[in-house]
């Protein structure tokens, strides 16, 4: 067991996730209580996070490639789903085997901390090299619808995904607190958390909608409450788990907070588009993986780079 190698920050911060969670459970036990048969989906959400939280808490306390293997598992199981909405050619069914490929593949560079084939893999490589794949199969009706939905994909599910993966092989020495895993949590808690936060304010205050014909749930009132108290979550967490100072850290929030809203309704954009109201059902009361990392497929990328330029 590599449970010692974790920075105490991190360890105090999962154990103040499950306490929250501990809470949850006890208010939704003490809703149904009072109202029988009237929070079914709410229980499946809890008991959804229960499991996501325990996976992925394992992962961090057994090893980096444990953790590696998991975030390879979630983008495998995004594209699939992807792959499963969206119309395919059965001229590209050859083809689907390739980008499944590139999935162990981007996760052997971040294994390898190789960030210059890890940068370049799917927005270069793969994108050539599928496209050109396509062609081989001398079927030119629908190409180029087919190639873009095939490559943005790709691009959602696997390179922006990786880039939460990424952050374990930062060296530990630019963020001296808590090292790779700090961020990784610090950006996974922040990120969920903004997208609880959104719904609440939302809940509670929201009137003036966003993006109606996206997503009619979307308020002005529940993104501003929600990227603020991101945005404080942010500069609190930031002490225990990150190198950033109370203007990076800020930013950070902001960041996290506005790209897990973009990231949010632009998957939403994609449901609609397909007529789809989730893209599985995987996750009791949340519906399929791309639901639940939607907003991270945008914040990863973002607080990464962020963090790589100003610290790395």
């Amino acid at each position: 067991m590599i449970l010692t190698t974790l920075a105490p920050a991190v360890l105090w911060t999962l154990a103040a996730v499950f306490g929250v969670l501990t809470i949850a459970s006890l208010a939704v036990a003490w809703l149904t209580r009072r109202k029988p048969g009237g929070h079914g989906e709410l229980v499946l959400r809890v008991k959804s996070w229960w499991l996501m939280v325990s996976l992925f808490s394992l992962a961090l306390v057994f090893s980096r490639g444990a953790a590696l293997v998991l975030f390879g598992l979630i983008s495998f199981l995004a594209l699939k789903e992807y792959l499963s909405l969206i119309p395919t050619r059965r001229a590209d069914r050859r083809v689907l085997f390739w980008a499944y490929l590139a999935i162990p593949v981007q996760f052997l560079w971040v294994f390898m901390e190789w960030y210059g084939m890890f940068i370049i893999f799917v927005p270069v490589y793969m994108f050539l090299g599928l496209a050109f794949r396509m062609v081989i199969g001398g079927v030119t009706q629908g190409f180029l619808r087919a190639a873009g939905m095939l490559h943005w994909g790709l691009m959602v599910t696997l390179f922006s995904l990786s880039h939460v993966a990424y952050l374990l092989a930062l060296p530990a020495e630019g963020n001296p607190p808590a090292g790779g895993p700090g961020l990784l949590l610090f950006l996974v808690v922040a990120t969920e958390a903004n997208d609880v936060f959104q719904y609440l304010w939302g809940r509670g205050l929201g009137r003036h909608k966003v993006i109606p014909s996206v997503s009619p749930n979307k308020t002005w009132e529940g993104l501003i409450g929600g990227v603020s108290t991101t945005i404080l979550l942010a500069a609190l967490l930031s002490v225990w788990l990150t190198p950033f100072s109370w203007p990076y850290a800020l930013a950070a929030g902001l960041i996290i907070g506005l790209g897990g809203f973009c990231g949010d309704v632009t998957i939403s954009a994609v449901k609609r588009d397909l007529g789809v109201k989730d893209s599985g059902s995987l996750l009791p009361g949340h519906g399929g993986i791309l639901d639940r990392v939607d907003s991270l497929a945008f914040t990863a990328p973002l607080f990464f780079h962020f963090t790589y330029y100003f610290y790395y």
